[in-house]
């Protein structure tokens, strides 16, 4: 074993031991403070070894991946990879949201108390309604919003709300809708590697961004819906700047990336992943910018003249979250056992690739300042670097206490691309596949 493999193995092993921190610490804290509020932290989650129908599908999905996956991401058409990957990651959400069964694991997930299901009656008047929004955030507001309604702008709602006006109402509908959407953003990911950085990286990462741990998050929740979102805004945008279609793709990067800032408040963090997008461009990156921010507007101005005010619902929500499990939460451990809750979702690759993307860093500063004629290795570890410092801003902002296995799966995505460096994928991709397996089968997740 070479000298990088140990240190791969010496940095999954580091993580291991912080995730394992978290898990004992944080047990200590809940058990004698019960301020932590999650049952098993650093997630939010609850001891509980189960099977179900997904089982023997989801490890039918993890054994043909890990054996034939890079084989096959190397040799398939690229339309064809893009319509495989999208299928293969929808059966992998999908399997993983069935070990808990139909109800629980896929209908029923979005109809609690505090999800988005619970108030359709209430957009009957969108407009009327989008004028009120702000009044119901506080928790001692009238008729304040359950708690993933207040937490987000009202783009999010609002999409359950259209599902159902076109037949697509309840539970089943909505988390086959988040299931099959956010599968999508496997593909959005590639499109991006493959323009900014190269057609070889794209394929080597393919497998992983299948086989990912955080599909345990993504098929149960609205955030993995709105990572597909965040992560086509990025595709497009790589699209316009590399000079394929800069008008078209520049205006639709501009406007799904006004709909995901209507869909989450901290996915306005993606301006700073798109910078880096700005800076991985070609010579003529700068030409769609006015198509993007035209694009841009286009949501903002529409929930604006509707009545919604952005950043009045932001700054009460600040306040609703220091009211509820926010005000509770201590920063000193949720600071750095996010990070834990990062390493499940990524995966040991994951940790062990960002290990090699920060090697492939030049050290001179001339180097740094080349980034058009950098090596592929150095453009992908400068994406994955903007995503890193996007996520730092949201662990240090104490906005994320907690629930981050969930919140930051559209940042996820693209960590994952950087398993693309790694040299020998199925050893990795296993590994990836009995961590996501494990946490499915011994813990039952609140999303």
């Amino acid at each position: 074993m070479n000298r990088d493999h140990l240190r791969d193995l010496g940095a999954t092993v580091a993580a291991a031991l912080l995730v394992a921190a978290a898990v004992l610490v944080g047990t200590a804290i809940e058990r004698d403070h019960g301020t932590l509020r999650v049952n098993w932290p650093p997630l939010l989650a609850t001891w509980q070894p189960h099977v179900g129908p997904g089982t023997p599908a989801a490890i039918v999905v993890a054994v043909a991946v890990v054996a034939c996956g890079p084989a096959v991401a190397a040799r398939l058409r690229w339309r064809t990879l893009l319509w495989s990957t999208w299928g293969a990651s929808t059966a992998w959400i999908g399997s993983l949201a069935l070990v808990d069964g139909w109800q629980r694991g896929i209908a029923g997930r979005l109809t609690t108390r505090h999800e988005y299901l619970r108030v359709i009656d209430r957009f009957q008047d969108i407009p009327a309604t989008l004028r009120d929004f702000t009044h119901h955030i506080l928790l001692q507001s009238p008729d304040n919003w359950p708690a993933h309604v207040a937490g987000h702008p009202p783009a999010a709602p609002i999409t359950f709300v259209l599902l159902d006006r076109v037949g697509l109402g309840g539970g089943g509908w909505a988390g086959v809708w988040c299931i099959t959407v956010g599968a999508s953003a496997c593909a959005a990911v590639l499109v991006a590697v493959r323009a900014l950085v190269g057609e070889g990286h794209a394929r080597r990462a393919t497998p992983f961004l299948v086989l990912a741990p955080a599909a345990v998050w993504t098929g149960t929740s609205a955030d993995g819906y709105f990572a597909a979102v965040a992560a086509w805004t990025i595709a497009f945008l790589a699209l316009a700047v590399t000079g394929q279609r800069p008008r078209l793709a520049g205006a639709a990067a501009g406007l799904l990336f006004g709909l995901t800032c209507y869909l989450s408040y901290g996915l306005t963090l993606f301006a700073v992943i798109g910078a880096a997008v700005l800076l991985l461009g070609g010579p003529r990156r700068l030409r769609p910018l006015p198509y993007v921010v035209a694009g841009a507007a286009v949501v903002p101005l529409a929930f604006t003249l509707a009545g919604f005010d952005w950043w009045e619902a932001y700054r009460l929500l600040v306040d609703r979250y220091y009211q509820g499990a926010g005000g509770v939460r201590p920063y000193g451990y949720w600071v750095w056992a996010n990070l834990a809750c990062t390493v499940l979702i990524v995966g040991p690759a994951t940790v062990a690739a960002l290990r090699r993307a920060g090697g492939a860093f030049p050290r001179s500063r001339a180097q740094l300042v080349d980034v058009r004629g950098a090596s592929p290795d150095f453009r992908l570890a400068l994406l994955v670097a903007a995503v890193l410092a996007a996520l730092l801003v949201a662990d240090l902002s104490g906005m994320s206490k907690a629930e981050t296995e969930r919140i930051w799966l559209p940042f996820a995505q693209w960590l994952l691309a950087a398993c693309a460096l790694l040299p020998r994928p199925r050893p990795w991709l296993a590994a990836q596949a009995v961590l996501a397996l494990l946490i499915n089968h011994l813990l039952l997740t609140g999303w």
